[in-house]
């Protein structure tokens, strides 16, 4: 009877004790929901700034496209056949090379960082300094340029590629009824055209449309101190930038900060304005995790600091590092999972 009552007992006491530990599993679990609840209703009123990507345009011509991806990876298109535009704008590794500047045809680096050409088309304009409206008018450029691809001519290009069975039927087919489809205007069109297609949704796209389980409490947490900081003064619409320009370093030189071997006037170099003296476009912040180094010349590469410096010389803002983890902690949100068949190499077997 001694020995059935310790038993008795025994199994009471774990049962208890199990109990009580679900309880306060149930307790932790309903806290979380909570506070997951709290977050997304403070964010609900502050997210009108943001607009989920669009999907790519359902109404591109695949044979246009079709062409735009050879044409994009083709080391025909710079004169020693060296490099392609997926050279600088690797699409297996989010657009970028991870290079503070690229070598270009003749091994030659150029000044400013490539930036990502996922999601690309949505800016405003291209390049740092916006001297192009659009990826059609992008595309064009670095090809003829001497330290990048090295194209003497337009007509050097066309002739070339005019040689091969390959661009004669790919050049017809995306361009039917044209009597001479062998135009460098019908070129650019082609890549921007498959540029148009690079588009990387995300999770954060995903809250936005109301699914609030897309986001964890923590990159709910740095979304907040993202917003509460100031960064959204030039991070919003979809992408998080590219849609706007500004002056790097409105409080402080930036160049005191980044530890940058030049400083780069930026668009002023263009419009030879005083205006635009250090003025930038701002770059699209989704897959930023994965396109370092940063800022024009690639000159910090680590995210974390990237974060700080922005709030120091933008914002006037000195972030302690716990904000800055959480701001890091919500940019990794705006990391994409990228299909293969958008990667995909057409002159490289499957």
């Amino acid at each position: 009877m001694k020995h059935q009552l310790v038993l008795l007992f025994s199994i009471t006491g774990f049962l208890g004790l199990h109990s009580c530990g679900g309880g306060k599993s149930n307790e932790a679990q309903q806290s979380a929901q909570a506070e997951n609840e709290r977050y997304d209703n403070l964010l609900k009123d502050k997210l009108n700034v943001f607009q989920p990507l669009p999907a790519a345009d359902a109404g591109l011509d695949p044979k246009l496209v079709n062409l735009g991806r050879h044409l994009y990876f083709d080391t025909r298109l710079s004169k020693k056949e060296t490099i392609s535009c997926n050279s600088c704008h690797n699409l297996a590794t989010y657009g970028v090379d991870n290079k503070p500047t690229s070598p270009g045809d003749e091994g030659k680096n150029g000044d400013r960082n490539s930036p990502t050409v996922y999601n690309a088309f949505l800016h405003t304009a291209q390049f740092w300094d916006g001297r192009a409206a659009h990826v059609e008018e992008q595309a064009g450029i670095p090809i003829l340029n001497p330290i990048e691809m090295n194209i003497p001519s337009e007509k050097f290009l066309m002739d070339r590629l005019a040689k091969t069975d390959l661009y004669k039927q790919l050049f017809s087919e995306a361009f039917p009824g044209e009597k001479n489809p062998f135009t460098y205007d019908n070129l650019k069109k082609a890549i921007g055209a498959f540029e148009r297609t690079l588009v990387t949704p995300t999770r954060f796209d995903k809250y936005l449309a109301g699914d609030k389980s897309a986001l964890t409490l923590e990159e709910k947490k740095g979304l907040m101190s993202f917003i509460s900081t100031g960064c959204t003064t030039c991070h919003i619409g979809p992408g998080l930038g590219g849609n706007m320009f500004q002056k790097f370093g409105v409080h402080h030189p930036y160049w005191e900060y980044t530890k940058s071997a030049k400083i780069d006037e930026g668009k002023a170099a263009v419009t030879k304005m005083e205006a635009d003296k250090y003025v930038f476009k701002v770059p699209s912040l989704y897959n930023v995790e994965k396109t370092y180094p940063y800022f024009h010349d690639g000159s910090v590469s680590d995210l974390g600091e990237a974060v700080k410096i922005m709030a120091k010389v933008q914002l006037n803002v000195d972030l302690p590092q716990e904000e800055v983890q959480k701001i890091v902690t919500f940019l990794k949100s705006l990391t994409a999972d990228i299909p293969a068949d958008m990667m995909k190499n057409p002159f490289q077997a499957s």
